[in-house]
């Protein structure tokens, strides 16, 4: 076999596929979403986007129980939403190997927080390996089934998205005859999760934590280089290439493979051949703080920052008090910033760009419309979390009132609406909310790169399915009012659901998301997706001249409140997921 140039998601995904995985399941969130992406054109194997991480965790622990090996990915704040099955699943172990992939974001490149989800390994009690390249995140992903198996434990991997979206070579190994199976047998004690049950599973846990803890010490993955013993660092992942870049032969590494349970013996053998110790990694100090509940002196957080990436700059300069190298990214002075912005002729524009004018207050959603909140828009008020956008808006109008409520927007997208908003929904139903949602409908998962969901009609292989009808099922759930809108048109977008009158309404805002290779088609076509020149008062739209009948100042604004009619409502359309 020749060596293949694989980001750390293509590797996962052919270690996967080395490891006779038939399953892969996940929801797409950066940077984890390439890896089910590559891991679907392997042969006979099958991938599915779940509608969340929760779900995706439920049907992996389905396929693991009838004795497939799965592997489920998701971004870090995914395992949140897949906490409750996750820490179940350490109680109940597993039948055919079960690999959950969390891809943590160090620097939030494209998240809403940088948790370090190495904690839900100790949290839960199973294994988690953390590669540092390519190479390692497809021989690790092999070892981590044969170990899910042996121990009868679900094993976390953690990946960093500088791991995720690096090409580094990759040795591969031969394709598997098929998929791995193990027979079904009926257990009910292992697997139904009374309290009963539940007692003894724990007692199960606790042993095999200690197992666990002897394999951590022997295990082939640990790596000791000597150099210069004056200094003893300890680091794992991609963080341990960095400290071997920065600080070469004046210093001694020791890697663990396995970041939980740490190899404290091990720790122990090299601190005491060496001068110095010190922790080298990224985020919270969690192999630091486990070595020094062992007793160990060793310095850490107190070198380097809690927050953010590390690269060979920051851990030279917090060594040795100063560094060789330069900064990745320099940024000459005067340069003005480029922060993200919708893209030209985007159906969320004209959203904002009414909420703008009526001087809404909007709870938002996580997806590319969470851009809304920058200018020239600036209406977005709070994002949370994927589906918070319409709990927190009854939230805001049961705190403040009814007339409160006519000034309050939630704004989601399909498939955030799908992943975790529907719930929200039923909420605001059950509970007489008289607030108004607008759900965008663009038709994608736009903000990951365009992957399908269960309103798209697609699967992961591009299959045809049954597509579910965002307005057939919010009129299902109680909406008295529901209307097809296009955002392109502003006086249609405007008008509320039901007029005036009293109860819920639902307008439909479908456009589909203008891909890269279509803007500059759909822009210059007047028939592409409605009447374009309705754009024309909307910034970078691209097509100049005057909006029909426009108006200017507090006339203008009384005109788009009269026609939006900002009161009890829900507008629907498509787009949204995970950044």
């Amino acid at each position: 076999m020749q060596q293949e140039l694989l980001t750390g998601n293509e590797a996962v995904a052919r270690g996967a596929f080395e490891s006779g995985v038939g399953v892969g399941v996940g929801y797409p969130g950066t940077p984890s979403t390439e890896i089910l992406e590559s891991f679907v054109g392997y042969p006979g194997v099958y991938a599915e986007w779940a509608p969340n991480e929760k779900v995706a965790l439920e049907v992996g622990f389905g396929a693991s129980l009838a004795g497939t090996r799965v592997l489920v990915t998701m971004k870090h704040v995914g395992l949140n939403v897949a906490a409750d099955p996750f820490m179940t699943m350490s109680y109940t172990g597993v039948n055919g190997g079960l690999v959950l992939i969390t891809a943590d974001d160090p620097g939030m490149y494209s998240s809403q927080n940088e948790q370090d989800n190495r904690f839900y390994a100790r949290f839960a009690q199973v294994p988690m390996l953390e590669p540092g390249d390519s190479q390692e995140a497809r021989d690790y992903i092999k070892k981590a089934y044969l170990i899910s198996e042996q121990f009868d434990t679900p094993v976390l991997v953690r990946l960093t998205t500088r791991l995720s979206h690096t090409r580094t070579p990759v040795l591969p190994g031969e394709n598997p005859s098929g998929p791995v199976r193990r027979d079904w047998e009926r257990n009910i004690p292992k697997f139904v999760m009374l309290p009963g049950y539940a007692r003894n599973r724990h007692l199960v846990v606790e042993e095999r934590r200690m197992r666990l803890q002897e394999y951590a010490e022997t295990s082939d993955l640990n790596e000791i280089l000597w150099g210069d013993r004056s200094i003893g660092i300890i680091s794992s992942g991609v963080v341990y290439n960095h400290a071997r870049e920065a600080l070469g032969d004046g210093a001694s590494y020791l890697k663990p493979g396995c970041v939980y349970p740490l190899p404290l013996k091990l720790i122990s053998e090299f601190a005491r051949q060496v001068g110095r110790l010190i922790v080298v990694e990224e985020l919270e100090p969690f192999l630091e703080d486990q070595i020094k509940t062992a007793g160990l002196a060793v310095a850490g957080k107190d070198l380097f920052p809690r927050v953010g990436e590390l690269d060979p700059q920051l851990i030279e300069r917090g060594v040795r008090g100063s560094s060789r190298f330069k900064s990745y990214f320099p940024v000459p002075d005067g340069l003005p910033g480029r922060p993200p912005i919708m893209c030209p002729g985007c159906p969320h524009r004209s959203v904002f760009y009414v909420l703008h004018k009526l001087k809404a207050i909007v709870t938002g959603d996580i997806g590319c419309y969470t851009l809304g909140a920058m200018p020239p828009f600036e209406a977005m008020d709070a994002c949370l979390c994927m589906g918070a956008s319409i709990g927190a808006s009854l939230g805001m109008e049961k705190a403040r009132g009814g007339d409160f409520a006519r000034r309050t927007v939630a704004v989601i997208g399909d498939s955030t609406f799908v992943h975790s908003g529907i719930t929200g929904l039923i909420d605001h139903i059950y509970n007489k909310s008289t607030g108004t949602v607008i759900i965008l409908d663009n038709r994608t998962t736009a903000m990951t790169g365009h992957q399908d969901h269960p309103a798209t009609g697609l699967t992961l292989g591009k299959q045809e399915a049954a597509k579910i009808d965002l307005a057939a099922l919010v009129r299902a759930l109680g909406v008295e009012h529901v209307r097809t809108v296009d955002p392109y048109d502003l006086r249609s977008l405007a008008g509320r659901p039901g007029g005036d009158g009293p109860g819920r309404g639902v307008g439909d805002h479908r456009q589909p998301c203008l891909r890269p290779d279509q803007r500059g088609d759909v822009l210059k076509r007047d028939d592409a997706y409605g009447s374009m020149h309705r754009l024309q008062e909307v910034p970078a739209a691209g097509v100049p001249g005057p909006l029909p009948g426009r108006r200017s100042g507090a006339q203008g604004r009384r005109s788009v409140q009269r026609l939006f009619g900002l009161r009890a409502g829900l507008s629907a359309g498509k787009g949204g997921g995970r950044r």
